[in-house]
């Protein structure tokens, strides 16, 4: 039997992680958490219900991810977020997969986002498929933002839906592209990205016209409409925050040149 240790990473996601939890109860044999300093009941939630929970300083999404593997007692790992739960058909997909012979260094599901009070099944955000079962020999994440499962190969498949709870308002959307978007732009300037302006102008727009178009958004009513807006404007502010960090870099290279 392949045995599967869940790997989470966590910042006060209390009101998040039971039901995490609960999802994962009997599908998994090991839980890990790895926090990066909660303030509210994270810790005491995850060792109630029998989680290694362990403190690491937040570095990345990517580096958070695979010390909670490190952490882990078996080599296979579902990495979840404490904002996501196991459909029932996926509990029954994982369960069947852990008395069959691996394929796949990797295994990827499908994700559905629970958004403003409804699931989402269009706007690009489904089937959002994400690779979260792997072999920790033979794969690991990376990437600052948006961080992946990067492995040689193609991915395996898995039946069933991870359930995401993205976001509980508006503002919080708004916020987390404020996040995100900084994030963003600091691994874009890391991978040597210069050019800034032409994207600003002219990918924002495509991106609404792509989302609420093409990926079928004027299906998700004005859910759908919200997300496409977003989505414009994440890619505005990555690139308008882009076109500052060049700056503020090319400045502090003047001075140092002139000092």
């Amino acid at each position: 039997m392949n045995r599967i240790s869940a790997c989470l990473i966590t910042f006060n996601e209390e009101h998040n992680l039971p039901r995490a939890l609960a999802s994962l109860a009997g599908v998994v044999d090991e839980v890990v958490v790895v926090d990066s300093g909660s303030t509210d009941r994270t810790e005491a939630l995850a060792r109630e219900q029998g989680a290694a929970f362990f403190f690491r300083a937040w570095s990345s999404y990517g580096e958070q991810k695979n010390f909670a593997a490190e952490c882990a007692t078996n080599e296979w790992i579902f990495s979840m977020d404490a904002d996501e739960e196991l459909s029932s058909e996926l509990q029954t997909s994982l369960l069947a997969w852990k008395n069959t012979e691996p394929h796949f260094p990797v295994y990827e599901v499908a994700r559905k986002t629970w958004y403003l009070g409804a699931w989402i099944n269009h706007s690009g955000w489904y089937p959002d498929f994400q690779r979260r079962l792997y072999d920790r020999d033979e794969a690991r994440f990376s990437g600052i933002i948006h961080e992946s499962v990067r492995f040689v190969g193609p991915p395996g498949r898995l039946n069933g839906d991870l359930l995401h709870y993205t976001v509980r308002s508006f503002e919080e959307h708004e916020a987390k592209v404020e996040k995100y978007t900084q994030l963003a732009a600091q691994q874009m300037h890391w991978e040597g990205k210069r050019s800034w302006r032409a994207a600003m102008i002219f990918a924002s727009p495509w991106r609404w016209f792509y989302t609420f178009v093409l990926r079928g958004g004027f299906l998700d009513g004005y859910r759908g409409l919200l997300i496409a807006k977003m989505a414009a404007r994440s890619v505005r502010l990555k690139y308008a925050k882009l076109g500052r960090l060049i700056k503020v870099k090319k400045l502090e290279r003047t001075r140092g040149a002139n000092s």
